[in-house]
């Protein structure tokens, strides 16, 4: 699961009366800019070609190297390429893989490769490229990736073993029945040729050379692929051009290499307003449609040329949590003891829950189009459980949230402000992720929320690299909004709910190379979620696994480790020149890149 990808979700904006006139102005401002960027990347495209597809991200990718990536945007979805696929519906689809065939004990896996595969260098993709990306990169403890959480089995967390039968079949075997292991192998294969020396190589600490193999300072030439597009340029704070691979696999049933589409171009834009802006000049093919703007876009989709595909409910989810990590580091707390109490007592969340009007959220951010989100699971996916079958909510209940803090030892002093059982005054910092206008919304509706029972939060939106090296490194912080992207598969998120796992992020334990903590704590019902998707991975019976599913939901509504706030639908504008768009709320408008085509303008 990567916890920044849903900074992909585009154009989200202030929705208060006040906050839409300023986001108009905004925009206004914001022409001059956009304008004259659109007008740069149309005017590159005509000099080069029409034939391809321009989107815009929110910020620059971290990385080009599959292994160390955890976030989105990622390039991998377009140069890199797994064993397997998922189509629109979800649904496993041949990939690099030919065929495979499943043991009778449902333990082993024999995929047999796909003849005459290469790499973007024109070397050959082999069965021993796909031994070496699994033993040396995913299964080297030396390499901190989050894909080795996904890969992990049981509860002794093994891995599978993995053997080569011939020169194009190869086994993997877990140790024990493992539900989702078939659609854990869409993770991108590697090229031995080219990074097996740098697993081998260390540095002077001793670590791989891998670990700064492929950063964003790598010439794009030097990068070598097997997925439909390879890196062709890369302009920092800019944007990002791919071309297409040479060597790639598919063909369509005429013989002709696909994709169709030469090149595809990401705009690095800052800002989702300047991205609406964008996408209404024409300069962008693609625009996540937000709440606010639905019903602008709606209007304009004849004069504009386009077409706003709608999928349902989102795949994603969209949260508040708290940092529940009591460790500390060189003797120090990570969270302020007083505030560390707080957040580690269940009511004190619960009182939160109730404290925060979604309704109003939905009504006001989304403008109608969404609904309260009350599970970490993905509402497309058959594993949800709803509010109708049972799955706890928290609907907006001020009085309620004082009833717990006054359960909970808290009480209102003569400013009707919440102070602890110490008279402690309570008040915490909330961060998110600046240029996300939704969230920054979200926030700003929270802290207006939590004043009304007494309690004041410091809202900041920071850097998205700012608030991931807090999160991810520093562990210090004590609130912020976040989204995940999601699926059909829950055991996806498996190494968020893992309490080792690399996106644990409300109780985190350091990544390998990190200074370590004493002192971390991990709570009964933590303990209990990170056991029952074990057991959830091992059953192959879809009812019981569903049960186990059920069973995580009501714990995490329980217990509340993430206040989950509001589930957007799913709407995409597309430009009517990009041909064969099958949209999925799963996947997105573009999980059948390799099908598409331009047509005329």
């Amino acid at each position: 699961m990567a916890w920044a990808e849903i900074i992909l979700i585009m154009s989200e904006n202030m929705l208060s009366a006040k906050g839409q006139r300023w986001s108009i102005l905004f925009v206004i401002m914001a022409i001059v800019i956009g304008i004259s960027s659109c007008r740069q990347i149309i005017s590159s495209s005509a000099a080069e070609t029409k034939n391809q597809l321009v989107y815009a991200i929110l910020t620059d990718p971290k990385t080009f190297n599959p292994a160390l990536s955890n976030e989105s945007p990622n390039i991998f979805g377009y140069v890199g390429e797994g064993l397997i696929t998922e189509d629109g519906k979800g649904k496993v689809q041949p990939a690099l893989a030919e065929s495979w065939t499943i043991s009778p004990d449902t333990k082993s896996v024999t995929f047999k490769l796909k003849p005459n595969l290469k790499w973007s260098d024109g070397q050959p993709l082999t069965i021993d490229d796909v031994a070496f990306t699994f033993n040396e990169v995913y299964f080297n403890q030396e390499i901190p990736t989050d894909t080795r959480d996904i890969l992990k089995i049981g509860k002794e967390r093994k891995l599978p073993t993995i053997k080569k039968i011939d020169s194009n079949r190869i086994q993997f075997t877990t140790p024990e029945p493992f539900a989702p292991f078939l659609r854990t192998l869409g993770i991108s294969i590697l090229p031995a040729h080219k990074l097996r020396p740098t697993i081998n190589q260390k540095d002077e600490k001793g670590k791989p050379l891998f670990l700064g193999t492929w950063g964003l300072n790598t010439k794009p030439g030097d990068l070598v692929s097997n997925g439909m597009y390879m890196l062709d340029s890369y302009t920092p704070g800019e944007r990002l051009v791919f071309k297409k691979n040479p060597y790639y696999w598919r063909k369509d049933t005429d013989g002709k290499q696909q994709p169709y589409i030469d090149r595809i171009v990401w705009q690095i834009v800052e800002s989702t307003d300047t991205s609406l802006v964008q996408f209404r000049s024409g300069g962008l093919d693609s625009y996540a449609v937000s709440p606010d703007f639905f019903s602008l876009l709606k209007k304009e989709e004849k004069k504009g040329d386009y077409k706003i595909y709608s999928g349902g409910p989102s795949t994603g989810t969209t949260f508040l949590t708290f940092n529940l990590n009591q460790g500390e580091r060189d003797g120090k707390p990570l969270v302020d003891p007083i505030k560390s109490r707080w957040f580690n007592n269940i009511k004190f969340r619960q009182a939160i829950a109730y404290g925060i009007n979604r309704q109003r959220m939905i009504n006001n951010i989304y403008r109608g189009l969404g609904a309260p989100q009350d599970s970490p699971i993905s509402v497309p996916s058959p594993y949800y459980l709803s509010r109708a079958q049972g799955l706890p909510g928290y609907d907006y209940n001020p009085q309620k949230a004082k009833s717990l803090f006054t359960a909970a030892g808290f009480k209102y002093n003569d400013q009707n402000k919440l102070v602890d059982d110490q008279g402690n005054l309570v008040r915490f910092t909330l961060l998110t992720n600046s240029g996300n206008k939704i969230r920054e919304a979200l926030g700003t509706q929270v802290k207006q929320d939590l004043a009304l029972i007494g309690i004041d939060v410091d809202f900041t939106p920071i850097a998205f690299s700012l608030l991931i090296d807090k999160v991810d490194n520093s562990l210090q912080w004590d609130s912020f909004i976040i989204g995940f992207t999601g699926g059909v598969e829950p055991n996806d998120g498996a190494n968020f709910w893992s309490v080792d796992g690399g996106s644990h992020l409300f109780n985190l334990k350091p990544q390998a190379g990190k200074p370590q903590l004493t002192d971390r704590k991990i709570a009964d019902w933590e303990q209990k979620i990170d056991d029952l998707y074990i057991q959830a991975a091992q059953e192959l019976d879809e009812g019981k696994r569903r049960d186990l599913y059920i069973e995580t939901q009501k714990i995490t509504q329980e217990n509340l480790p993430c206040i989950y706030l509001v589930n957007a639908l799913s709407f995409s504008a597309i430009r009517n020149r990009v041909k064969g768009i099958d949209y999925s709320p799963i996947n997105g408008p573009f999980w059948n890149l390799h099908e598409l085509k331009i047509g005329a303008e």
